[in-house]
């Protein structure tokens, strides 16, 4: 959510920044409508104010027996009573107006976001571990996964396109895999574990900005619920409309969570495989910060993701997003991308991203410094630590050997109970 008051004070830089995001200008626009809301605003508290008066004054005119200025001041109360619903409900509807084309107008890029219109305009900053030579050519992991129990056909029938069961030992390596990040995040980097709600109400899809803009892209049930895309919405949703003290601050919060899309905007890609599925796991972090601490907290969740790829022996990449490749409630994000050997090519695996005040505007999410009464906006940054679907899919195909086993990373030993290589199931 956008505050209109910079708008106001700075309608060329906020236009600038949106032409960055590939968005058109905005600012005349929503300056008119606001100057329109304000002028309404103030007619209702000076129609109220007279009328509070012209109130007072007729029981003053009776008691002195001026009965013609009562009747004045009755007929002047009754007209302003008459007027004023009509331009209370014209006020709600400018309101309600400038709070739609708000919210729906994408973050503003920081200005070390480079600038693009796809994700050709990312930019690489570092590349970690060498890709496996292989002596024989590497499956992707939709033929390697298969014998070794991922069962797409079971899947299907029971969901439909998208979904997939894992058995037996695919099965215990994804639980392994999921442990292993929570278990790291928790007791290496000080996030906090919980346990949130898989469903939440409007308003919290509203917070971190999936709400209105991207409700197609969701799942809902029939008593107007909906199914979370990602633990970020129900973690960052925990300071909704508090007021935290600053020396609470930084709070970081992770989760283990299934997360549920119906993946609208991508038809057509990665419909064969692991990769996109409609539900799937995934390690969640998310901090809540003060500004001026934001952008180091960044970079260190960065690592924190970064790290799991280097503990399990993960080549990866790491991708700043030009400005026509972000989030819609990013102002800054940094992609990893993990090597894939069977499809010859790094996928994403983690996003994490700043969002400045941009949630914590549309929760009202705030903080008080120490010795201030004045309140300020909290800022929220979230991250995967990482996709535990997409990490199956990297050990699969990393780990591969020629005869259609998978060795498994020494990491992982203690969550799988002595299991070291996955074999076809005869």
């Amino acid at each position: 959510m956008h505050d209109i008051r910079f708008i106001r004070d700075h309608p060329d830089q906020f236009d600038a920044a949106l032409a960055r995001r590939g968005a058109a200008a905005a600012a005349a626009e929503l300056i008119a409508l606001d100057e329109r809301r304000r002028a309404l605003v103030t007619e209702l508290q000076a129609g109220q104010a007279r009328r509070n008066d012209a109130s007072k004054a007729i029981g003053a005119a009776k008691a002195k027996g001026d009965h013609a200025t009562a009747e004045m001041l009755m007929a002047e109360v009754a007209a302003l009573k008459e007027t004023m619903p009509a331009r209370e409900a014209e006020e709600k509807a400018v309101s309600a107006d400038l709070d739609a084309r708000l919210s729906a107008i994408p973050n503003l890029p920081d200005t070390d976001v480079p600038d693009g219109t796809d994700e050709s305009g990312n930019v690489e900053q570092k590349r970690w571990g060498v890709p496996r030579s292989f002596d024989f050519t590497p499956r992707e992991h939709a033929d390697l996964g298969p014998p070794l129990g991922m069962d797409f056909e079971s899947g299907a029938a029971l969901s439909g396109a998208r979904f997939t069961v894992l058995r037996g030992q695919m099965a215990r390596l994804e639980r392994a895999l999921g442990q292993f990040m929570l278990d790291r995040q928790t007791a290496e980097h000080g996030y906090t574990e919980i346990a949130p709600p898989l469903l939440v109400r409007d308003d919290a899809l509203f917070g971190t900005g999936q709400l209105p803009k991207f409700a197609e892209d969701l799942f809902q049930t029939g008593d107007g619920r909906w199914l979370i895309p990602t633990a970020e919405v129900s973690l960052t949703n925990l300071v909704r409309e508090q007021i935290l003290d600053a020396d609470r601050l930084p709070l970081r919060f992770t989760a283990l969570t299934p997360c549920f899309r119906s993946e609208a905007g991508a038809a057509g890609r990665d419909t064969r495989g692991y990769i996109r599925q409609h539900q799937f796991e995934k390690v969640e972090l998310v901090a809540i910060a003060a500004p001026e601490g934001s952008e180091s907290l960044h970079q260190a969740m960065v690592g924190h993701a970064e790290a799991m790829l280097e503990a399990l022996g993960l080549p990866y990449r790491r991708m700043l997003l030009c400005t026509g490749d972000m989030g819609f409630s990013a102002r800054k994000t940094y992609d990893l991308e993990v090597w894939l050997p069977g499809q010859n090519a790094y996928r994403e695996i983690s996003s994490i991203s700043n969002c400045g005040d941009f949630q914590a505007r549309r929760m009202n999410a705030r903080y008080r410094p120490a010795g201030e009464k004045a309140t300020r906006f909290v800022h929220t940054l979230n991250g995967s630590g990482l996709a535990v679907g997409r990490t199956l899919v990297a050990v699969l195909e990393n780990y591969q050997q020629a005869d259609g086993s998978v060795t498994l990373p020494p990491v992982l030993g203690p969550y799988l109970g002595g299991l070291e290589r996955l074999k076809a199931d005869r």
